[in-house]
């Protein structure tokens, strides 16, 4: 069991890492290349966006669960790995339900992002958004390769 525990923790984990980077690398940069205008790749990114962070959180319920079900104590939610993997889930959760509904209905008041020019407000704050949506990810990723680390380090046996 303990074993099984330890492998879900890092499958989880492991898991949420790699997804944030595929989404990064390969589905931000084929969607603009691929979609025929800037704000159908928008779509889909915001949309694929919505959809890791669901997962995302769900890897990070399971990581949470696995670790206190593996300590069998509450005091596993203070581990500095539980609390890296907490982190990221609330990274999640403001992109997911403040930045990114934030976003969208700056994108619908304007209409076309790209033709809206940088000086209007709607466009300044669209364009601050988005950098802190890159921020987010980019810090829950750090975090989670330090929470991956930590975890994989705990969980060896000693040399």
């Amino acid at each position: 069991m303990s074993l099984s525990l330890k492998f879900l923790r890092v499958l989880a984990l492991a898991g949420w890492i790699g997804a944030i980077g595929y989404f990064g690398v390969v589905v931000t940069e084929a969607s603009f290349r691929v979609l025929p205008s800037p704000e159908q790749a928008g779509l889909v990114v915001g949309r694929t966006l919505s959809g890791l962070h669901t997962m995302g959180l769900m890897a990070a319920a399971t990581f949470v669960i696995a670790s206190v079900a593996l300590k069998k104590k509450l005091r596993a939610l203070v581990a500095p790995t539980v609390l890296g993997v907490s982190l990221m889930a609330l990274l999640t959760v403001v992109s997911e339900y403040y930045v990114m509904p934030r976003m969208a209905e700056l994108r619908n008041q304007m209409g076309s992002v790209d033709r809206t020019p940088e000086s209007d407000r709607r466009r300044a704050e669209f364009d601050r958004l988005h950098a802190v949506s890159v921020d987010v990810e980019a810090a829950a990723v750090v975090m989670g390769l330090i929470a991956l680390f930590l975890t994989v380090r705990e969980d060896s046996p000693p040399d």
